[in-house]
Parts: C-alpha cells; sequence; structure tokens
C-alpha cells in the first residue's frame, strides 16, 4: 500500500477572494487634519513665499484631498488667518521668552524688542503674513485674540516705563509712546529683513549683531542721568 502523503503547502483558494494590498501610511492622524494644515501652509509659506501658498498647495502638500481644508478654513482667507494666529501665539512667547516681571521696565522693554526682531528674523515668511491684514480675515476670534494679546505686552511694558497702566482709552502721550516703540522694534525688523542694514552692519566693529545694535538704540532713548 503507497504512503498517502500530506500537503503542507496550500496554495490560497479562490473563495478567499484577492489579497488586499496595505494602505498606504496617512500623513496625519485621524483628528489633526487641521494641524497638519497648519504645518503644511507654514512649510509652503516659508520656502515659497505668500504666492505659493493656496489651498490646493497646501493640501497638496499635507498629502490629503483638495477638498479637505475647506471643512476646517472656509477658503484660503482662513486658512491665513488660522496661520497668522499661530503666528501670534508664537510671537507673544517669544517675546516674553527673557523678560522677568523683576526686570527694570527699560530693560524688560529691551527684551521685548529683541523677541519682536528675533521672530521676524527666524520666521519671516509668517511674520509678514501676520502684518499683510489685507489677506487675513480679523474677525476670526483665533487670530482676534492672538493680535490682542501680541498687542498687550508690548502696550504693557510701555505702561511700565511710563510707571502707569495704560486703559483702554489712551492719551494722546500714551499712544504717541506705545506707537514710538512699535515702529521703532517694527522699522527695524523689516529693514533687517528687507536686507537695508548690511552695509550699516559692515561699518560696526567685528562681532555686532542685530541685537547689540537693537540694545544700543534702546538705551539712546533712555533719558540722561
Amino acid at each position: 500500500m503507497k504512503a498517502i502523503k500530506t500537503r503542507t503547502d496550500h496554495a490560497p483558494s479562490k473563495a478567499r477572494g484577492k489579497v488586499r494590498k496595505p494602505k498606504r501610511p496617512e500623513t496625519y492622524h485621524h483628528g489633526s487634519l487641521r494641524e497638519a494644515m497648519l504645518q503644511a501652509a507654514e512649510r509652503i509659506l516659508e520656502r515659497d513665499g505668500i504666492q505659493g501658498l493656496t489651498l490646493r498647495a497646501a493640501a497638496r502638500e499635507a498629502g490629503v484631498s483638495h477638498a479637505a481644508p475647506k471643512n476646517h478654513f472656509g477658503d484660503l482667507s482662513g486658512l491665513l488667518s488660522e496661520l497668522a494666529a499661530v503666528g501670534f501665539e508664537r510671537f507673544v512667547a517669544l517675546m516674553q521668552a527673557n523678560v522677568r516681571e523683576s526686570d527694570p521696565p527699560p530693560q524688560r522693554m529691551a527684551g521685548i524688542g529683541r523677541g519682536y526682531v528675533t521672530f521676524a528674523r527666524t520666521h519671516p515668511g509668517l511674520f509678514l503674513l501676520m502684518f499683510r491684514s489685507e489677506r487675513l480675515d480679523m474677525q476670526r476670534p483665533a487670530l482676534r485674540a492672538a493680535v490682542d494679546a501680541s498687542s498687550r505686552v508690548l502696550s504693557g511694558a510701555v505702561g511700565a516705563v511710563r510707571d502707569e497702566s495704560l486703559a483702554p482709552e489712551l492719551t494722546l502721550s500714551q499712544a504717541a509712546s506705545v506707537v514710538g516703540a512699535w515702529s521703532l522694534v517694527h522699522g527695524f525688523a523689516m529693514l533687517l529683513l528687507d536686507g537695508r542694514l548690511k552695509a550699516l552692519m559692515a561699518r560696526l566693529p567685528p562681532g555686532t549683531d542685530p541685537n547689540a545694535l537693537l540694545g544700543a538704540i534702546f538705551a539712546a532713548r533712555q533719558p540722561k542721568k
């Protein structure tokens, strides 16, 4: 009698159907589309500038369908506004990063100014977007709250220098102090981003960086003793 051979190499039967290919891993976790879109938009902004940032480009960068962003942002203005809100939140944190309540008011003002300029130099595309109000929907709650928070940082520092609390209704003198401080740091940041200070910086002692120049500007504004 012949031995009966047992097969161990079973071939897949047709009843099992086709073998499914593994799905391509998604580029974002379920429920985090908003964050993935904002990160993608920021990458495009810093790499290609505002002209390269569209809803389709951001969706493509995030690896999602072209229609997906509309559920969270509505349109391009919505995406840009939410991205600007994130920028202002980081902006506030950086302005306050190296400032302590115990610092003398002029020192606090200078520290906030350095944070302001450092943010602009580190995130130039995002910084320029944040102050392009014609591209933003200033009525969006997240953006409005973030802008107000950044304004309070600067106005609070000005009030400390003046040794008074600034109420929502300002006197002409108070408004002049706020605008003067804002104009100084914002104008300085823009001159740096535009490359307008390169020639001047080249004439300074070796190793002098923009923060040192900004500190000297703030020092020159202090009343002589």
